[in-house]
């Protein structure tokens, strides 16, 4: 079993044992360079038996095992302790601790390894060994580095006791001698920080024995202390999963040095340890009701990287919110070639979006207001640049062979199919990107509204019902009884069953003379597997439950497809998603996975993995948030002083209350079941409704 720790941008994959190297996907990295590719501890040259592991925090992994007993022992009474740390490097604690009755002396040792290769080629397993790697071996410690061209990428390592006694370090390894009388411990910590360019990264962590706590432990107390609490919940399985999602989007945050006060989110462990677009804006969006300064913060983040002028092979175009950005050394090995890429066809539209979310939620109307103009930005590029041809419908095709083929939130290579298995041909209008657009333009009209504008106002509604209109007559397909998936590059309808329609719903997009038998297709057999809904139905002719975008479960998609249900009344429909999304966290402990196999759950009594799935993964932790703000059915509207909630809370959540709900500026408390509630700490003006 793989433990993944994560804080920020580093993050650390290791065996159960905490190891590191037994696979070539393991490491530990920062800002996508793995800095170290093995980690090996040895006593007396023998590894150490494993027992248990724990992972109290997401940043922090205690590993427990007994050490190798020597000939003509009987069972060891050495017990070994590591204590990892991950932030900003990697720090790890051993605690030897003697239960026999005899003084142990025993030689500790690390054996340590880095390539230094960047997370692309760790992911596909084509490391490049290119550049000069050099070793530096001092009395202080232990350097690593990997020279390419000018660049530079290296860790340091060092080692002591608590007592202060330095390690001895060779080429590849830090040592100690150690010395355990009966009944008493031994300690020692060893310390890897990178070093990019020469200039060594401060730790997030403290150097010493932790006498006090560590910043990723400060910054998640503060995240607790500042974030809702569950008080109560009936039901012991949802609150867990809650917790759980409340702790990994904590440690998930991203902090920029050069603005401190912008806090955004990563997309996910192990790969996606960076700023995207789509996973970012839409991670945030949903975690709204934990902290809206976190969508705050990236939103303010992606408005500081907007696109500015025409690049092909980045694809950046003005106005585009990008779709990621890397920090590894060698950026030809990023989507298009550079650092920056924003190839990604919803991360524009989903901006504008969750602004308009931000103002309904009461984070302040001046700081809304600051980025009104990133808004308009966004919204000329989906005129200028969007429309590709002047339909009227916001299309995608790529503009390098090293960029995205598919730039939708299936944005794999066969992502995006006819019923037949055909896949389409480029360049394609999605169902759902249409309807983040709506969305982005009914946005645009509130924040219009509520800056006293309503010519601005009048002009963006117009739009959006024109869309609406014409969405339908496009994408409707009146033989099938259901909405196409998107338009090819011939305008020909893309006729296979997928969950991109309940996204439509959720934003509202959906003629309310459709939604009905849209509600109906995503509860099918065929779509959902008693684990949630599937991304395609299983009898399309792409179909595979173990593939990753047809026929899998992702429980972001599912969190919003229920918002969609929810949205439209079908609450029994949306009850049914978000219960079997619980259902399937419950299994995995309580962290949802990015992506689970479209197995049917009668077939199999407990959800399959996907192999490769990121856990955690932003989104995919801020879906249960979601979920239960959908069955809450909380609807702030903060600029006209209103508030709607009316629960729809399944009979198995039983009873529940909910403290320090952030609502413009201040706190309110929900007690709920059923469909009754109560609210107490409204701030003042703020009208509650049903």
């Amino acid at each position: 079993m793989a433990v993944t720790l994560v804080h920020g941008t580093s993050f650390c994959v290791c065996d159960n044992d905490g190891e590191l190297g037994g696979s070539p996907a393991q490491g530990a990295f920062y800002q996508d360079t793995r800095i170290l590719s093995g980690w090996n501890l040895r006593i007396d040259g023998h590894p150490v038996e494993p027992v248990t592991v724990q992972t109290p925090e997401p940043f922090y992994a205690r590993f427990i095992g007994r050490a190798h007993s020597g000939e003509g022992e009987g069972e060891s009474s050495l017990l070994v302790r590591r204590e990892r740390y991950i932030g900003g490097g990697m720090r790890e604690d051993f605690i030897l601790r003697n239960y026999g009755r005899r003084r142990v002396t025993r030689t500790l040792s690390v054996r340590v390894a880095a390539d230094f290769a960047d997370v692309f080629e760790v992911k596909q397993g084509r490391i490049h060994d290119t550049g000069h790697h050099a070793v530096e071996v001092t009395g202080t410690g232990l350097y690593l580095t990997r020279y390419i061209g000018a660049r530079s990428r290296g860790v340091r390592i060092t080692g002591e006791t608590l007592l202060g006694d330095s390690a001895e370090y060779s080429r590849d390894r830090v040592t100690f001698r150690l010395t355990v009388p009966p009944g008493e411990e031994w300690y020692a910590s060893v310390t890897a920080l990178p070093v990019l360019d020469g200039t060594p990264i401060a730790p997030l962590f403290p150097r010493e024995r932790p006498v006090e706590l560590s910043r990723p432990a400060v910054l998640t107390r503060r995240w607790r202390e500042e974030s809702p609490v569950l008080r109560h919940c009936d039901n012991p399985a949802v609150a867990a999963t809650l917790q759980r999602s409340r702790e990994d989007l904590g440690a998930l945050r991203m902090f920029d040095p050069e603005h401190p006060d912008d806090v955004a989110i990563a997309a996910g462990a192990p790969w996606f340890m960076a700023l995207f677009g789509r996973d970012s804006l839409l991670a945030s969006l949903m975690s709204l009701s934990i902290d809206p300064t976190l969508a705050l913060g990236t939103a303010q983040t992606l408005a500081r990287h907007q696109g500015s002028s025409v690049d092909r092979d980045s694809e950046e175009e003005p106005g585009r919110i990008l779709h990621e950005v890397r920090f590894g050394a060698d950026a030809s090995l990023a989507l298009g070639g550079s650092h920056v890429y924003f190839g990604t066809v919803d991360a524009t539209p989903l901006f504008v979006l969750l602004l308009g979310e931000l103002s309904r939620w009461g984070i302040g109307q001046h700081r809304v207001k600051a980025l009104l103009p990133n808004v308009d930005r966004a919204l000329e590029w989906i005129d200028s640049y969007g429309d590709r041809d002047g339909d009227g419908f916001v299309e995608y095709h790529r503009a390098t062979d090293n960029g995205l083929a598919n730039q939708g939130w299936k944005d794999s290579w066969d992502g995006v199919n006819f019923a037949d298995g055909e896949i389409a041909r480029s360049p394609v209008a999605l169902c759902e990107v249409q309807g983040y657009v709506y969305a982005a333009f009914r946005a645009r009209a509130c924040l219009a509204d509520s800056f006293g504008d309503p010519d601005t106002a009048r002009h963006w509604n117009e739009r959006a019902e024109t869309l609406k209109r014409r969405f339908d007559e496009w994408f409707w397909l009146p033989g099938l009884g259901r909405y196409a998936l998107g338009l090819d590059a011939d305008k020909r309808p893309i006729d296979s069953v997928t969950s991109n329609i309940g996204h439509c719903l959720w934003t509202g997009i959906v003629d309310e003379r459709r939604a009905a038998s849209v509600a109906d297709t995503l509860l099918s057999p065929e779509m959902f597997s008693g684990w949630g809904v599937r991304t395609l139905a299983a009898d399309m002719g792409a179909y595979n439950p173990m593939s990753y975008h047809n026929g899998s479960v992702w429980p972001h998609d599912n969190a919003l497809v229920a918002a969609g249900l929810m949205r439209y009344g079908f609450v029994e429909h949306a009850q049914r998603v978000a219960t079997a999304v619980f259902d399937a966290a419950q299994a995995f402990d309580g962290r949802p996975p990015e992506l689970m196999c479209g197995f049917d759950r009668d077939e199999y009594g407990t959800p399959v993995p996907y192999p490769t799935s990121c856990s955690p993964q932003a989104w995919s932790s801020a879906a249960p948030v979601h979920l239960l703000r959908t069955l809450l059915r909380v609807r702030p509207s903060i600029p006209y002083g209103k508030l709607s909630i009316s629960p729809a809370l399944p009979e198995s959540f039983g009873e529940l209350r909910i403290d320090d709900v952030p609502l413009a500026g201040e706190r309110i408390s929900i007690e709920a079941r059923g469909t009754r509630v109560r609210v107490s700490g409204l701030p003042d003006g703020i009208e509650l409704t049903h």
